[in-house]
């Protein structure tokens, strides 16, 4: 660990969800990060089984409801960094892709890049699920072929975080390629 960061375990004695044997020891973590944000780091993991589960928690964030939104044309814009929390849905419109908020949702700190290569996950994936003569293949593979050349920067696009919540949030690499549209009262309900 660097010395911008500090760690405090702490062992409670539920079992554990997988093996049942096992306590969960959970090791909190507070990080510097170098742009000047802190985060903490919180790790479950069984002292029996290989059972562990880890979540990022921004400690500065933005707490103001909104859309986001960052237009991405080159390589350098995906070092963007991204912060979607639980209830923030992000999508990227030109590859009709998103992610839904939802109760068992998980906080994530990333950047495009690692958007990108969650998107691409999950697509190869349902893409080995379908059957060889599914109408849905050529799509599905035009939109693997797009997220690649996304992924070095070569496929431009929007990357859009909605969050009625407020804690979402993107660092843009270039500023003029970012916008914020706080909601209004009304919208929130």
């Amino acid at each position: 660990m660097s010395e911008k960061s500090k760690n405090e375990e702490v062992e409670f004695s539920f079992k554990c969800p997988t093996c049942k044997k096992g306590k969960i020891k959970i090791t909190k973590t507070t990080y510097d990060v170098p742009d000047g944000d802190k985060m903490l780091l919180i790790k479950f993991e069984c002292d029996v089984c290989e059972f562990s589960n880890n979540d990022v928690i921004p400690l500065t964030t933005n707490n103001t409801p909104g859309i986001m939104t960052l237009r991405v044309s080159n390589e350098k814009d995906l070092k963007s960094k991204i912060y979607r929390s639980p209830v923030g849905r992000l999508e990227i419109p030109e590859l009709e892709l998103f992610v839904e908020p939802g109760p068992n949702a998980d906080f994530y700190y990333t950047n495009v890049e690692g958007i990108l290569f969650r998107f691409e996950n999950a697509v190869s994936i349902y893409r080995k699920n379908l059957d060889d003569d599914d109408v849905q293949i050529e799509e599905i593979d035009k939109i693997l072929q797009d997220l690649q050349k996304a992924s070095k920067g070569e496929f431009k696009f929007t990357l859009i975080i909605t969050d009625s919540g407020g804690g979402s949030y993107i660092i843009p690499t270039d500023e003029s390629k970012y916008s914020f549209e706080k909601f209004e009262n009304k919208e929130l309900n």
